[in-house]
């Protein structure tokens, strides 16, 4: 039988949840600074760029370093014009140029700095939906960790890309509960206005999903998927602490009981942005690399779409929860140009010599 609970809201209940001496996870800090690894040009000259651009592919041969040392010093913004005054001067697509040009996972890297990076995200959700088979891991990736803003953009990018909502292609390729977070998610209505957490709600939102789960027999996942799709970040920190200290474990451990598969999996990556977005990007990268093989999709896309954002906060969580360096990893997991690519894209001033 489910517990039952009386929450009468008092002016007690405006003391955050976790300032109490009880509470047993330690807060995160939603806003904190940004730290990119790439940093905006001074005295930018898209049209220098791109006529350098052009001398490197020019002719017999490729000056791969040439293109390294441009694209891969440049912020997405200052990219998308050199992109455009490439278009302008040469009358051919910079992609194009480069696809021709260059191969393999080196080529994939100097393409996907050319898009912006709602384009970019876009052909990352189609092309784990395309043809037989989905990369689920991406669309989980992508789905739990986007902004609305990001979402909005991404929504557009795809419809005019594709010529279809990227919302019909997720309905086709998944199914089940898996589906209705992912459409949920994809609507990009997180509630992003509240700084202030109430917490007679947070209460309420853990009674809520604790009679929805673990205190009935089956499990209505629609509650879990209302709370957990819609709640804002930090409502959602304080749901993970006062769960644990009504029940004794983890929300975390509540989904992992209530739910399987990609269901779970998506729900987990929703959680652990809650609670430490650059840490999950740091585990997403740490899996991109350990074992047998690299997942270079996933090593290329995290990157690229952080580099001059906050891939400097993931490095530092990558270093703290892993006791090792992501560039050093990085540097042992591939070769070549793209190796170089990589580390430039990651700050490292001597990628050259690694």
């Amino acid at each position: 039988m489910a517990t039952s609970y009386n929450f009468k809201q008092t002016a007690a209940n405006t003391t955050p949840i976790w300032q109490h001496q009880n509470h047993p996870l330690p807060p995160q800090i939603l806003q904190q600074q940004n730290i990119p690894t790439v940093i905006s040009v001074g005295l930018f000259d898209a049209r220098a760029d791109a006529d350098a651009l052009h001398k490197a592919m020019k002719g017999l041969g490729t000056d791969e370093k040439a293109l390294i040392s441009i694209l891969c010093h440049r912020t997405n913004a200052q990219r998308v014009l050199i992109t455009q005054a490439y278009k302008s001067g040469y009358g051919k697509n910079l992609q194009s140029k480069l696809k021709s040009e260059l191969s393999r996972n080196f080529e994939r890297v100097m393409v996907s700095l050319c898009l912006s990076t709602s384009d970019f995200l876009a052909r990352e959700m189609y092309e784990a939906m395309e043809g037989l088979g989905t990369n689920d891991d991406t669309l989980i990736e992508i789905l739990c960790s986007s902004t609305n803003e990001e979402m909005r953009e991404i929504n557009f990018s795809y419809l005019r890309a594709y010529g279809h909502r990227m919302e019909k292609d997720i309905i086709g390729d998944t199914s089940g509960t898996f589906k209705m977070i992912c459409v949920s998610l994809a609507q990009g209505q997180r509630d992003e206005n509240l700084p202030v957490v109430d917490e007679h709600k947070v209460k309420l939102d853990v009674l809520n999903l604790h009679e929805a789960g673990e205190a009935r027999l089956g499990t209505d996942e629609s509650v879990f998927n209302a709370i957990l799709c819609t709640r804002s970040w930090t409502h959602l920190r304080q749901i993970m602490i006062q769960y644990q200290l009504m029940y004794g474990h983890s929300l975390e451990k509540a989904v992992t009981r209530e739910f399987s598969a990609n269901a779970e999996k998506i729900l987990l990556g929703i959680l652990a942005c809650a609670q430490n977005r650059h840490a999950y990007f740091a585990q997403r990268l740490r899996d991109s690399v350990k074992g047998v093989g690299t997942d270079d999709r996933c090593l290329i896309r995290n990157i690229v779409r952080h580099c001059d954002v906050d891939l400097g906060n993931i490095k530092q969580e990558y270093e703290k929860k892993f006791c090792r360096s992501l560039q050093a990893d990085v540097a042992d997991d591939t070769s070549g140009d793209y190796k170089c690519a990589l580390l430039a894209l990651m700050g490292c001033r001597n990628y050259l010599q690694l």
